[in-house]
């Protein structure tokens, strides 16, 4: 793991731009993390896990600005909300959970704050890591236009007034079939949602693999899940811009 992990530290001391940059919200302050690759260049909006917008988002972005896309990391608990205890990321998660529709509206305003600082928001994809990958798939159900929907170990659990009916792009979903958070019959059942609506989908599973698979450094990471997967997204975001 240390040698892989190397090669992640060293592309966030390398990438040509970054900034973090605030944005308002219905009277709030948020703090984003914004990356180009260049004018023009396709565009990934990143959702961050249970924990906050952290380093983990900003080294997955540099990966990503170093395959040629520019990368905008989302926030939404607010300027300098990092909850550090289970408790206080449960907390901000289920506020969340509990009002979508400020859930979708944050994250609109996520993207045009990306728009604003030169993000090609018409060649765009959103991929989430856990919560995050939930958020994704929350934008997929509103209907919001994207050329790909990407969740990575995420809830993928649909609320019961919710369908993928007006989805407006492909969804793709990396989980792992060790993972005790999310079960299985969650994952069939998004893959039936999605043949039934008629949404284009990939969805691979990664045996071993627990919940939270990708985060480095924590007890649940899992090298091969975490290189495979890897792999598979960088190639399929080829595929899709």
């Amino acid at each position: 793991m240390l040698k892989w992990l190397t090669v992640f530290t060293a592309i966030v001391s390398l990438n040509a731009y970054s900034q973090s940059t605030d944005y308002s919200v219905a009277g709030v302050e948020y703090e984003g993390f914004y990356l180009s690759a260049g004018e023009n260049t396709p565009l990934v909006i990143m959702v961050h896990d249970w924990d906050g917008l952290t380093q983990y988002e900003k080294t997955r972005a540099a990966m990503l600005q170093e395959q040629g896309y520019s990368v905008f990391a989302v926030d939404l608990y607010g300027k300098g909300v990092r909850p550090e205890s289970v408790e206080d990321k449960r907390a901000q998660t289920s506020a969340l959970y509990q009002d979508r529709e400020k859930m979708r509206d944050l994250m609109s305003a996520s993207i045009s704050h990306a728009s604003s600082l030169g993000g090609n928001r018409d060649n765009a994809a959103v991929v989430g890591y856990c919560f995050g990958g939930s958020v994704t798939l929350e934008m997929a159900r509103a209907g919001i236009p994207m050329k790909s929907f990407v969740s990575f170990h995420g809830g993928l659990a649909t609320p019961d007034d919710q369908s993928y009916k007006d989805t407006k792009g492909e969804v793709f979903v990396f989980h792992g079939t060790a993972d005790k958070v999310v079960p299985m019959s969650d994952f069939a059942s998004l893959a039936e949602q999605l043949e039934t609506a008629g949404v284009e989908h990939e969805m691979a599973t990664y045996s071993g693999a627990p919940h939270a698979f990708t985060v480095l450094g924590s007890s649940k990471y899992h090298e091969k899940a975490d290189k495979k997967s890897w792999q598979r997204f960088s190639e399929y975001l080829k595929e899709t811009f």
